[in-house]
């Protein structure tokens, strides 16, 4: 078995997503924002949404006609973390089945997970896709790989107690190049301060940084001393440099620092590549239209279409986290 995850940038042959199905994420403003992702990048591949039963009229009433909808139990919307990993089995489709327990919180939280821990099975099962089960705990927003052997991920998520407290960091490294084809794990210590509150992922790698091609690093740059992100970052793009030769394009923060419960963490790293356009988050900030001009310049031919990502970020995620590719064939 030699499988590859390719690049977020190939081919597609559709984007998933998970329609809001958790208390939190049942507002107006939840249902708006996930829909415009959906629509918008329905325009450029098919998309497929699931939707939890109790939720299929209200999706109805917000999806576009050429979505399609699948019934399926969900506990929450984050279909990059509890979905499946699509990966090549040589020239056929695959998809890894990591082990979900809620972003490491789920015991101490009391939330359920029983169901989206189930939904990457029914992806792979309605794709006819092989599964691969993996033992290791570990989701979607907190790996990014070029698809040529490199791949990004965060000490704090695959590396800690809550998450896979017996396993060695060469144990967690054989498993993900095992898994996705990657020959090196790139490890940046810890993710952006917001993301280490109570019901945070303790430091996706999604937020913080990811490959614009075979050998493009872009990191989110936290310009503002005020913010803890600032060291935060600064250590992150040395520790980047230390361990590869990409080259490493910053992107800066919005400049809006604080929202009423404290420091943000938005992030431009956190868009959607579709087959034509890129899904950009925006913040109705000036550094929306800087984050566009470098976008445009890393991803030519591919419209940069920016979508307000604040109602989804209030929640705990962007656009990245909310989208899962499956490649094409």
């Amino acid at each position: 078995m030699s499988l590859l995850m390719p690049p977020e940038w190939a081919k597609h042959e559709r984007t998933w997503l998970a329609f809001p199905a958790a208390d939190y994420t049942q507002q107006e403003d939840a249902y708006l924002a996930w829909s415009e992702v959906a629509n918008t990048a329905a325009e450029y591949e098919p998309v497929t949404v699931l939707v939890d039963p109790k939720e299929v009229q209200i999706a109805k009433k917000y999806l576009s006609e050429q979505i399609e909808i699948i019934i399926c139990p969900l506990d929450d919307a984050w279909i990059r973390d509890f979905g499946a990993t699509f990966v090549f089995d040589g020239q056929n489709l695959a998809a890894v089945n990591w082990v979900f327990n809620g972003w490491g919180s789920a015991q101490s939280a009391g939330f359920d997970v029983e169901n989206d821990a189930r939904v990457a099975t029914f992806m792979a099962n309605h794709v006819a896709a092989k599964l691969i089960n993996s033992e290791l705990v570990n989701e979607g927003g907190g790996i990014h790989t070029n698809g040529s052997g490199l791949l990004l991920a965060t000490e704090t998520v695959q590396l800690g107690i809550e998450r896979n407290p017996d396993w060695t960091r060469l144990e967690v490294e054989a498993e993900l190049n095992s898994k996705l084809g990657t020959e090196k794990v790139i490890w940046i210590r810890r993710g952006l301060t917001r993301d280490y509150e109570t019901y945070g992922t303790k430091g996706h790698i999604d937020i913080v940084a990811c490959f614009a091609n075979e050998s493009t690093l872009l990191v989110h740059d936290q310009q503002d001393e005020s913010h803890p992100d600032y060291s935060v970052t600064h250590e992150v793009i040395s520790r980047l440099e230390e361990q590869t030769d990409c080259r490493i394009v910053k992107v800066p923060a919005p400049k809006v620092l604080k929202d009423d419960l404290g420091f943000v963490d938005y992030s431009y790293i956190n868009h959607y590549i579709l087959n034509d356009a890129v899904l950009l988050c925006a913040f109705d900030d000036p550094n929306d239209q800087v984050a566009k001009g470098i976008l445009e310049e890393v991803y030519p031919g591919r419209e940069i279409r920016l979508i307000d990502a604040r109602p989804i970020f209030d929640r705990g995620g962007g656009i990245h986290c909310i989208t899962q590719q499956q490649p094409a064939v």
